[in-house]
Formats: C-alpha cells, structure tokens, sequence
C-alpha cells in the first residue's frame, strides 16, 4: 500500500481497524470478553506478523513488568479489602450512613461512585460496582448498573491530578493545574448531567428509611464505615505512595481494627481471587504489549497529518484513535507536544484534547476499568457507552470552539 510520510503505511492503518473491529465484532456476537481479547490478540499477531517467540515474551511481559503486574495486585489486593468489609457489613453500613445524610438514593449512587473515583486504582471499581448495585437493584438492570458505577467514577480520572494521564498532559502541556481545573468545569458538569438524565432520574429519590435525626452523627459514622478507602487516598495523594503499598497498609490496618482471624483470613484471600476479571484484565495489559511492539502508535501522527481535514480535527482523530489503541497514558505522552506545537490554544487546547481522549476511553477495549466493572456485560455495555462517549466528544469540541480557539 501507499507509504505515509512516517512510514505507516495504508495496510498497516487497516490492520489497526481489523483488530479493533475483530474484538468489537465477538463482542456485538455476545462471546465472553476473553474470548474477544484473544480473537484480537491473534488477529494482530497474525497481520503483522509477530515472531513465536516475541509473542512469548510480550507475553510475559504483563507479568514481569512491574507497570503492568501492579495493576493485577491492586485487583487482587482491593478485592481482599472489599472480602474484610463484606465481612463487617462496612459498605452496608456506609450505604446507610448516606441514606441518612442526603435521604437521596440518586445521591448516594453518584457520590458514592464520585467519591470512589478519587482512588487512581481500577481496582476501585470493584468497591464502586458493589456499592451501586446496592443502591440500584430493582431499579436498574445488571449492564446500567455497570455503566452508572463505571461512568459516575471516570469522572474524576477526567479532572484530577491524581491520575497519570492528567498530570502527565499538564507537565507536556505547560498549562497550569488551577487553569485546568477551571476549564474542566464545564465538562465534568455536562458528563455529571448526562449520566443524571439517562439513568439516575430513573430511580427514585426515596430510600425506603427514615429521615435522619443528627447528620453529624451521620457523617462521622460514614467516616468510621469508609477509614480504609480514606487512609488509600491519604497514603497516595499526601504521601505519595504506590496504589499496591497503600492497599497493604489499609489491609493490615483493617485486619486489627476489625480483628479478623486467621480462618476468616484464609477464606478470604482464596475468595478475593477472582478468576474471571484477573484473566481479562491480563490479556488486556498482553494486547497493550502486542500493541506496543507493533510500533504504529509511534507513526500514527504523521500518517494522521497528511490528511486533508483542519489541524484541531487531526488532533481529535490522533487522541481518539491512539486512546482506544493504547489507552490514555500513551495517546497523552505522544500527541500532546505535537498538538501544543501545532496549535495554539493553552489551557482550552488541553480541555478540548481531555474530552477526547476521555471520551475514546470509555470504549476502549484496553480499558480495564470496563473489565472490571462487568465482564458479563461488556458487549452490551458497549452499546450503552458509545452514544454517550460521543456527545462528550462533542462537548470537548464545543468547549474549545466557545473559547475562540484559533483551529486554522
């Protein structure tokens, strides 16, 4: 095929298309989720034509490099946390502690789902999914609860410095955090009203408990309910310690306060291992090294510049397309300098490229978030997010155009 100036050629773009199609493709045909992941890993492998032996060790890979085995750990690690909970009704109780605050069951399900979001883990999804399905069952089915758990939690990783992406595009970018902040209020505003609109409005606002009596009492039992997850969030943001060394802390703490014995223990750490999301999620981060040892996310953005389409339309096309092959982390440390030395635009220019690349994330299947909040229901989730991912998009673009933002 043609040759593009970075030497991608045209064969190559449709094979990124056939593997991306190949996994949604299973998907649409309601195969499980590994079942997809594999047709994709077997799929790139073959159109570009992967030595045996490098498959092998991409392989490894997800389980020797520290990046990728971190993530499994904090599953498996949050998910014992989660067991010790379940074990002390901590997250039943907590439920309660909001109903009596708020008295409001839309509250409780994005606040809680908000509030979790705060954790730089996609292990807290599985605190988050919990949670929701509490306070919407009967109301929701199983794939809306995992869409309002998955879609109510990303919205901090779209704002927070707490996450890599975030704070990698501010380093790249040069636009200060405050600005930032200010310019994602919009964004966050509009995602927040459409998960409200579509889902939330579709449950009642009663909780089916009586009105508090003393909300101060309330918050502070909230507070005693949740200290793990809280002691997370302090280890990692005031600290700055690793996700997996902050979980073990909150464990071992969580271990004395409630006293857990030994034979609790033990049940409990061959309960937490989930066979099914760990599975997903390791061939999730072993199609990322497949991706990766390719090389084509590295020439995508001259192939991208030699279209005929206006520069700030490349750069949504770049962010969107390398986000859904890569994830956020590598689309961001790639485009970024590029789309900041191309256009001018500052702090509306890092909002704009933040939507899309939040907005590709949502459908991405190296998302593991999507994997955790239900594999049973990624293919249709699916279906779910899309229309929605596509209006944040939007949002990005109109954002950025109400700045003035020069895009000629």
């Amino acid at each position: 095929g043609n040759v593009h100036p970075g030497g991608l050629t045209d064969m190559e773009i449709l094979y990124l298309l056939i593997v991306f199609l190949t996994i949604i493709g299973l998907l649409a045909f309601k195969r499980p989720l590994y079942q997809a992941i594999l047709g994709g890993l077997a799929v790139t492998a073959v159109l570009y034509r992967i030595p045996p032996v490098e498959i092998v060790r991409r392989t490894s890979m997800a389980l020797t490099k520290w990046s990728s085995l971190s993530v499994l750990l904090s599953l498996y690690l949050i998910t014992f946390l989660q067991r010790i909970l379940e074990a002390r009704s901590q997250i039943k109780l907590a439920e309660q502690d909001l109903n009596g605050i708020f008295h409001n069951r839309r509250v409780n399900t994005a606040g809680a789902s908000l509030f979790i979001g705060l954790l730089p883990s996609a292990a807290s999804m599985i605190l988050c999914s919990e949670i929701v399905k509490e306070a919407t069952d009967g109301y929701l089915k199983p794939k809306e609860q995992a869409f309002v758990a998955s879609w109510f939690r990303h919205i901090p990783e779209s704002t927070l410095p707490t996450y890599t992406a975030v704070l990698l595009m501010l380093n790249l970018s040069g636009v200060e955090i405050s600005q930032f902040l200010a310019g994602m209020v919009v964004p966050v505003a509009t995602l927040a009203t459409l998960g409200y609109v579509t889902y939330l409005r579709r449950i009642p606002k009663e909780t089916g408990t009586p009105k508090s009596t003393n909300r101060a009492a309330d918050a502070l039992h909230l507070f005693c309910h949740l200290w793990s997850l809280l002691l997370i969030l302090v280890l990692i943001l005031v600290f700055h310690l690793e996700v997996v060394t902050s979980v073990l802390i909150s464990i071992a703490a969580a271990i004395v306060v409630y006293r857990v014995r030994p034979c609790e223990l033990k049940v409990m750490l061959r309960s937490a291992v989930e066979k099914k999301m760990l599975s997903n999620t390791f061939l999730v981060l072993v199609r990322k090294e497949f991706i990766a040892y390719t090389g084509v996310l590295a020439l995508l953005p001259e192939a991208m510049a030699s279209l005929p389409l206006p520069p700030y339309l490349v750069f949504a096309m770049l962010f969107f397309v390398a986000t859904v092959i890569s994830g956020s982390t590598g689309a961001i440390a790639m485009g970024t300098p590029l789309a900041f030395a191309a256009l001018p635009g500052g702090m509306p220019l890092m909002v704009y490229l933040m939507c899309i690349t939040h907005a590709a994330s949502q459908v991405s299947p190296t998302h593991i978030c999507l994997v955790v909040a239900n594999s049973s229901t990624l293919s249709r989730k699916y279906n779910t997010l899309i229309p929605l991912s596509r209006r944040i998009s939007i949002c990005g673009k109109l954002s950025i155009l109400t700045r003035s933002l020069p895009v000629a």
